[in-house]
């Protein structure tokens, strides 16, 4: 199996194929009626118009920063990693524009798959996030792989030179894509909220109309934002951290090697370990691909277990097919390498229950949230702070746990092993993952579009379950976010030389890098949620203008319309002109605190890394329990609908969507980013 890593770009092909596939029968289903076809195509052309302003910023901005990297590296010989920067950038945008181009195609179909059957419904959600998922993975492995082929080719592959040179470059790649990544969540993020502020507090608690409304101008900004925001936004979010876990293990690699030739171990094919990474990921997309073929349910039956069988199936797949690639590839210390990725695995599974647990509308955690509510929005909003603070606990134990555990087995390679094998089947993770903000637009176009009560019971069923498995998916990201970013930083220490004397916290010069990393994800989060407001203000104005000053509109008379394109354009231009700056910060801090001392620069790394894990599991579970506390309440608990414990709901769910999904899961990329920021700059400083 030596020459198993010239086959790896096959593994990224087939997913490709894969999609391509998925995407084309997707297309073929019927959209149903013109309505639908209406409403589909606002949401379709809001979405695409969007992305195409954003990535006509993001063009600017990686041509910019790949000459920049080009020029600094010019002189050590490691001038490529510009090239891979912008490889990096281009994989991730392209996956992000596949992905929802189809999840767009897939929305109306799936709606009217609905006045048929629930499982045709769930057949088509999970085909459309199908495509993402698999652009994901295939566009990852396939960009790396090749690169990482060429690079050996043209330096060589001896360790000392993997080290200093062809991974060097290659860092270029991984930052790349978290740059991307960073600003599709934080654009993405402020654009979804700040449509669904608007819509939700104007709509729902002003003017007292339903969800999804056709009435409500903002409520195809509302659609629109969850294509931008759940599915490109959570695209490039995976991306990266596949591609960064998969980095910091190859660069890891060469120090474990090191240490088992020191402590005499006869290492027959050291390569192996480096390669190991990148060729376990390429199993892990056949293992996927599999696994799509267990989603299946029947009418009355539960989406939910139709899904956790592909999900598991796969993950099983996965566990079994890694016993003989560890084996044939690290045969000296296999038992020790695939018992991190089992532990790595497990804890990903268990930070997603627990965040499930914590969210889930039928769980004790968010009924409590919603009983607060009875005694006003105050209380609520309490309650859900209270929650997530209180949520934080058990997931950052599992974590440490396994870190100490992955540790013993292989050091720091274990532990970037098991952030690998939370990941090694992220395609079929994100395809799940997916698949909620589809069946979210198809329950809002089954509304609009006045069909009938049982389509949107089986919409909104669907819906309920993507809600459980986007904040499954939150937790597994934010896991795979703490795993990610570590690796990272271990390889930044390797690659910048610092020695354990030069990470004491008698250090002050460390202690103060600890201290400004624990204030950026709150600096961070404060600029995010400030956008989301200051964008949702005016989004708010628009719709009680159009309320007021087009007749007829608010009483749904025959032939009046809603300016959605305003809605649309107040929330794209939102997102585009706030996302600037946090996303800059994320780059320019790294750079300047190495520039100052390396030692400053992983003080930075930890404090961030620390307070941003915390902050991203505090958010995003508080936010899911406020959503579905409102939910619980809607299903007719406390009043239901339109009583003073829903209004109050509103609007602490109305406080918890910056919270979970815009600050939050950006948070994730940040931590990531920072860190491969510092890897890239390491020969620069050390």
């Amino acid at each position: 199996m030596d020459n198993i890593i010239h086959w790896t770009p096959a593994f990224g092909a087939a997913a490709l194929l894969f999609a391509w596939y998925k995407a084309g029968w997707v297309r073929r289903q019927d959209p149903g009626t013109d309505r639908m076809k209406e409403i589909a195509g606002f949401i379709q052309s809001g979405a695409m118009a969007f992305l195409r302003r954003e990535y006509s910023v993001l063009v600017v901005f990686s041509l910019v920063v790949s000459v920049l990297l080009v020029a600094a590296n010019y002189s050590s010989g490691t001038a490529l990693v510009g090239f891979s920067f912008l490889v990096g950038a281009v994989c991730s945008a392209l996956a992000g524009y596949f992905g929802m181009k189809v999840a767009t195609d897939a929305n109306v179909r799936t709606t009217n798959a609905a006045r048929q059957s629930l499982s045709a419904a769930l057949q088509i959600a999970f085909a459309g996030g199908s495509v993402l998922g698999m652009s994901v993975v295939g566009l990852a492995i396939l960009g790396m792989s090749l690169l990482y082929l060429l690079y050996t080719r043209m330096y060589g592959v001896e360790l000392t030179v993997l080290q200093d040179e062809v991974l060097q470059i290659l860092s270029g790649y991984s930052l790349g894509a978290s740059s991307i990544a960073l600003f599709a969540r934080v654009g993405g993020g402020i654009y979804t909220k700040s449509a669904d502020v608007g819509a939700d507090l104007v709509g729902k608690v002003e003017a007292g109309i339903p969800e999804d409304d056709p009435r409500n101008p903002a409520v195809i900004a509302d659609n629109v934002g969850d294509n931008v925001g759940d599915v490109c936004g959570m695209g490039a979010d995976l991306f990266e951290s596949y591609v960064g876990a998969i980095l910091g293990s190859m660069v890891l690699a060469l120090g474990y090697v090191r240490g088992l030739e020191a402590a005499g171990v006869a290492v027959a094919s050291p390569l192996n370990y480096v390669i190991l990474p990148m060729v376990l990921a390429g199993f892990g997309i056949l293992c996927s691909i599999a696994g799509t073929f267990m989603v299946r349910t029947s009418e009355g039956g539960n989406p939910q277990t139709a899904l956790n069988m592909g999900t598991l199936g796969a993950g099983v797949l996965m566990l079994v097919v890694s016993i003989p690639v560890t084996r044939a590839l690290t045969p000296e210390v296999w038992g020790r390498l695939y018992g991190a990725m089992i532990v790595g695995l497990a804890a990903g599974i268990a930070i997603g229950f627990i965040t499930e647990y914590y969210t889930s509308e039928s769980k004790k955690p968010a009924r409590a949230v919603a009983a607060a509510a009875q005694t006003g929005a105050a209380t609520n909003i309490i309650a859900g702070l209270a929650l997530g603070m209180k949520s934080t606990g058990w997931p950052l134990l599992l974590l440490s746990v396994a870190i100490v555990l992955t540790y013993m087995l292989a050091g720091l390679y274990g532990v970037a092993l098991a952030g690998l094998g939370m990941l090694g089947t992220v395609g079929i993770q994100l395809a799940v993952d997916a698949y909620g903000p589809i069946a979210d637009n198809a329950g809002g176009i089954a509304e609009m579009s006045g069909l009938p009560k049982e389509v949107r019971s089986r919409t909104d069923k669907l819906d309920a379950v993507g809600n459980t498995t986007a904040a499954i998916g939150k937790g597994f990201a934010i896991g795979s976010a703490a795993l990610a970013a570590l690796a990272l930083m271990a390889a930044f220490q390797e690659q910048a030389q610092l020695g354990p004397g030069d990470l004491s916290i008698a250090n002050p010069v460390v202690l103060a890098g600890i201290l400004i990393g624990g204030m950026v994800p709150f600096l961070f989060s404060a600029m995010a949620m400030q956008a989301v407001g200051e964008a949702a203000f005016d989004m708010i104005e628009e719709v009680r203008r159009q309320f007021r000053e087009i007749p007829g509109l608010l009483e749904g008379k025959p032939g009046v319309k809603a300016d959605y394109a305003r809605c649309v354009d107040i929330a794209t231009a939102a997102a585009l002109k706030r996302m600037i700056v946090p996303g800059l910060m994320a780059i320019v801090l790294p750079v300047v605190a190495g520039v100052l001392r390396k030692e400053f620069l992983a003080g930075v790394l930890v404090g961030s890394l620390v307070s941003g894990v915390l902050m991203a599991i505090f958010m995003a579970n508080a936010g899911g329990a406020w959503d579905n506390a409102k939910k619980h309440i809607e299903a007719g608990n406390y009043g239901g609908k339109g009583s003073d414990a829903h209004k109050a709901a509103v609007v602490g769910d109305t406080v918890g969507d910056p919270f979970k999904d815009t600050a939050g899961p950006a948070i994730n990329i940040l931590i990531k980013l920072m860190s491969v920021v510092a890897l890239v700059i390491a020969p620069l400083i050390r």
